[in-house]
């Protein structure tokens, strides 16, 4: 493998605006990536972006169907470095708490728990249920990292795409994509 891959899975939960910035980071960056959005997920994307499924998709280098259980990244030897599902909504959250693959993004993510790869999920809700957090528990525990996208205002961002930037980069930055660039705190 020459480029770093990664998987990017979009749910219905709001905040598409990260799964797309995420897509265009990523590109920027030369890191190959796998799309599987939800039909939820692309519903939210035309309803929060404007954008409809032909131009979501032309944000990733490879898309997957949901249904497409046969598809390279269901399996332990597609060689992906990552998996991020932004926004990743609470059902979603639960089937991947539960093992429970019914659809290639949940099998993905499965996948991507089993071969102890990073697994990233930014869980969009609130407030949280009992459910929710036992869920979170649940995948932190197998390995994953639960990262609700909370804005830091620390950097003073002058424009809600100021915060979705910095979230996306310590987003990156965490799954360990190269040249990634998070604002570090400096000290007051």
């Amino acid at each position: 493998m020459n480029r770093q891959r990664l998987i990017v899975g979009i749910t219905g939960a709001s905040g598409a605006v990260y799964g797309t910035r995420l897509l265009a980071r990523a590109r920027a960056l030369g890191v190959e990536t796998h799309l599987v959005a939800t039909p939820a997920g692309v519903l939210n994307v035309h309803h929060e972006l404007g954008l409809d499924r032909k131009a979501l998709e032309a944000l990733a280098d490879h898309c997957h169907a949901p249904g497409d259980i046969g598809a390279c990244i269901a399996s332990g030897s597609f060689d992906a470095a990552a998996m991020v599902v932004a926004p990743c909504s609470m059902k979603t959250l639960a089937a991947i708490a539960h093992g429970f693959g019914d659809n290639l993004l949940t099998r993905a993510a499965d996948v991507t728990l089993k071969e102890r790869r990073r697994l990233l999920l930014m869980v969009r809700e609130t407030p949280f249920n009992l459910a929710h957090l036992r869920n979170m528990t649940a995948v932190t525990e197998m390995g994953g990292v639960i990262f609700p996208p909370l804005p830091a205002f620390y950097h003073r961002p002058e424009s809600i795409e100021a915060m979705v930037d910095d979230t996306v980069e310590r987003v990156l930055a965490l799954l360990g994509v190269s040249g990634a660039a998070p604002r570090a705190w400096t000290g007051l």
